[in-house]
């Protein structure tokens, strides 16, 4: 990595290559739904208001949408990402009292780069470095619900209300979970082999000091990493909610998953745990379920489920968690997501 220091102001072609580019993504996004509509109605010629058409349509619309959103945020926050790394999150929250460290943990989730398959050297990295076991559960729930991608997602689809809601009621389950897993002291259901590899808890130091340039390859590499990796979970989620935009009468999900139905939190709950997906894949879903009447609550509690109770997460943290701290944190982070979902229903 270069370690050039960063210049004070900004170049002027990567001001100008900046605004061309905002320009051209702005028109292509402009121009999504006339074009969906003619190739469903003009070139493929389908007929209006069949189900057919109402699910292309919907898949011819959905699927650049959320690839360009998702194309133009995991750029910008590849950017940030490259002044703030998890490293830097474990040394500012290494020594923090629980209580405030629950709320930092939480709110450094949402901007530090995190999935399931870097759970177990994250949480090693945590707990060696003497972040509270509550604390680190409190980032590893938060890294993964309220990240970037969910949030911008949710804005584009959905608008600012609902986004700030998930963003608030995410941070909340991750700061009481996490606090709650550290009030009960089950440090001792930690595999105790993960309490002897102190020695490496002082790697993985990054020179920041890298210049602008650098930062932006840093953002295109992200996309190319991250879009390289989640396109298909997207086009396989806006498929799934195709269909159901298409083909799934209304009164059939208002039934299910509608505020009448007391029990369509809890159950959402259960059936999320054993899917795995990520924001990017799970959102085009809550879009086609919001759309033929379920309800908000229970749509939202349903994909917090997939995002931060995946059974592969579950699994992956078995190395390094015994099964009863396993349970608690799917029992207290489950519990929280029901109140969150009940909420609401209540509330809008």
């Amino acid at each position: 990595m270069s370690t050039g220091r960063e210049g004070v102001g900004i170049p002027p072609r990567y001001v100008f290559s900046g605004a061309v580019a905002l320009l051209f993504w702005w028109v292509a996004y402009r121009s999504l739904l006339p074009l969906a509509t003619w190739l469903t109605y003009r070139l493929f010629g389908l007929a209006e208001g069949t189900r057919l058409a109402s699910s292309v349509e919907f898949f011819l619309y959905d699927t650049p949408k959320v690839m360009l959103l998702l194309t133009i945020v995991v750029f910008a926050v590849g950017v940030v990402r490259s002044y703030f790394t998890a490293e830097r999150a474990r040394r500012i929250l290494a020594g923090k009292r629980e209580a405030v460290g629950n709320v930092m943990a939480a709110l450094l989730g949402i901007v530090t780069p995190f999935c399931s398959c870097s759970a177990v050297p994250l949480f090693i990295g945590f707990v060696t470095a003497g972040v509270p076991l509550g604390v680190t559960f409190s980032f590893l729930i938060s890294a993964p619900m309220d990240n970037e991608i969910a949030l911008v997602l949710l804005f584009g689809l959905f608008g600012w209300k609902i986004a700030a809601m998930y963003l608030g009621t995410g941070l909340a389950v991750a700061m009481i979970a996490g606090w709650t897993i550290g009030r009960i002291g089950m440090e001792r259901h930690v595999e105790p082999w993960v309490y002897e590899a102190i020695g490496g808890a002082g790697e993985g130091v990054v020179d920041e000091r890298i210049t602008l340039a650098d930062r932006v390859r840093h953002g295109l590499d992200a996309v190319r990493d991250i879009v390289g990796k989640v396109w298909i979970y997207i086009v396989l989620g806006i498929a799934v909610g195709a269909g159901i935009h298409g083909y799934v009468p209304e009164n059939f999900l208002a039934s299910v998953m509608g505020r009448g139905a007391w029990w369509s939190v809890p159950l959402s709950v259960v059936i999320g745990i054993p899917m795995y997906a990520n924001a990017a894949g799970i959102i085009p879903i809550v879009e086609a379920l919001l759309g033929k009447g379920a309800a908000l609550g229970t749509v939202l509690a349903f994909m917090m489920s997939v995002i931060a109770l995946s059974l592969p997460e579950m699994i992956i943290l078995r190395k390094v968690l015994r099964p009863a701290l396993i349970a608690t944190f799917a029992g207290v982070v489950g519990i929280g997501i029901m109140i969150v979902g009940y909420l609401f229903n209540a509330l809008v």
